[in-house]
């Protein structure tokens, strides 16, 4: 079986951005909910424990922002439209994975991210760590619309139309350590349609548990460079 491509997630699946993104949630709530700042700061936002446990069992960041760190509907799509900006502002360094660098330069196939961080943001991290000659294509959040962010499928569409033609029947793995990874990756393969296959392989490294989950992927690793013997094993 011949792969054609290998879509990759960024946070916590590329790289741990966790106390980047729990300083950047904590910036974001003195703008917007500052009642939820200070001594009634959410539980969620005090470890990186405790920031895994809910990132892991939110649907996706909308879900993460209301239900479990207590904005409002409103608060939230204000926090949403504020992510990028403050995102290329902090400075809270942010470190790929063990291994990422690694298994990235072994794979010789297209790669791309899909990410619902800010496409300027990943591609800086990519240069800084001279990866970014390893990826085609990379898809954030603000290169496409809000209504349409994952597990919706558009996003990893429009990142294998940069790579090849999307109307042939295509093998293409996405890589992520989300619940809706996996939905976003069964949505991929039923919009390319035909005898195309997205193949959801999970990230464990990061904490994501599967156990519960409603979407189960077709494999999971426990270390990134798990992931160079599945695709050799397709390979034949």
């Amino acid at each position: 079986m011949n792969i054609d491509a290998i879509l990759w997630d960024y946070d916590g699946t590329l790289v741990n951005s966790v106390p980047k993104n729990i300083a950047i949630t904590k910036q974001i709530l003195l703008e917007v909910a500052p009642r939820l700042t200070g001594d009634n700061l959410p539980s969620y936002l005090k470890s990186e424990a405790s920031y895994h446990i809910a990132n892991h069992q939110s649907k996706n960041w909308q879900d993460l922002y209301v239900n479990y760190y207590g904005m409002s509907e409103a608060e939230m799509l204000k926090a949403g439209k504020l992510w990028t900006n403050y995102q290329l502002k902090n400075t809270t360094p942010v470190k790929l994975f063990n291994e990422i660098e690694q298994t990235i330069n072994q794979i010789h196939l297209p790669q791309g991210i899909c990410s619902q961080n800010s496409s300027e943001n990943i591609y800086r991290i990519l240069e800084q760590n001279n990866i970014h000659h390893k990826f085609n294509t990379v898809i954030g959040y603000d290169d496409i619309p809000s209504n349409v962010q994952k597990p919706n499928p558009f996003g990893g569409l429009k990142c294998l139309e940069q790579m090849f033609d999307t109307s042939k029947n295509r093998t293409v793995f996405y890589i992520g350590d989300h619940e809706g990874d996996v939905q976003f990756a069964r949505n991929i393969e039923m919009e390319l349609g035909g005898g195309s296959r997205v193949i959801a392989v999970v990230a464990k490294y990061s904490g994501a548990d599967t156990q519960s989950w409603s979407y189960k992927p077709d494999f999971e690793i426990e270390q990134p460079i798990d992931l160079l013997q599945i695709i050799n094993h397709f390979s034949f």
